[in-house]
């Protein structure tokens, strides 16, 4: 079998419908519920510029947070914790049953655990600050 391997782009057609068609066969095939989404949710000042994001996926019991980013301008105004607060309530009484989330040592281990996220492990590095945290958070995952 030959095979050929590219790196894709945002343009590339057809890897959406395969990701989520594969996604969803397997987790059946499996007998998994799959609840699947991609989320983003930006934030935006009153001149409509994008002053923060925040990213991730729901997916099979849980709500991943991808990543956060708050325009330097806008730090320590409470936007992160909004944004993640956004999520939370999103995702809340939907049949998940936790936010997980990874965070470098030089971003933001403690804004997390203010948060109430609990640390789960670190995955520690020569570097502290490039060592990757690994947090969670328990949801009502009720329906």
């Amino acid at each position: 079998m030959e095979v050929t391997i590219k790196r894709a782009d945002d343009s590339t057609t057809g890897i959406d419908d395969f990701i989520n068609e594969e996604f969803t066969n397997y987790s059946k095939e499996n007998e998994v519920a799959l609840n699947y989404e991609d989320f983003t949710f930006a934030a935006y000042n009153e001149s409509n510029e994008i002053i923060g994001v925040i990213t991730g996926r729901a997916y099979y019991n849980e709500v991943h947070i991808g990543d956060l980013i708050v325009d330097k301008r806008y730090r320590r105004t409470g936007l992160g914790s909004k944004l993640v607060s956004t999520v939370e309530s999103k995702y809340s009484n939907k049949g998940y049953d936790k936010i997980t989330l990874t965070t470098f040592g030089f971003q933001a281990p403690e804004f997390y655990k203010k948060l109430g996220y609990e640390l789960e492990f670190i995955r520690k590095d020569a570097d502290p600050k490039l060592s990757k945290y690994f947090y969670s958070k328990p949801m009502d995952s009720s329906n």
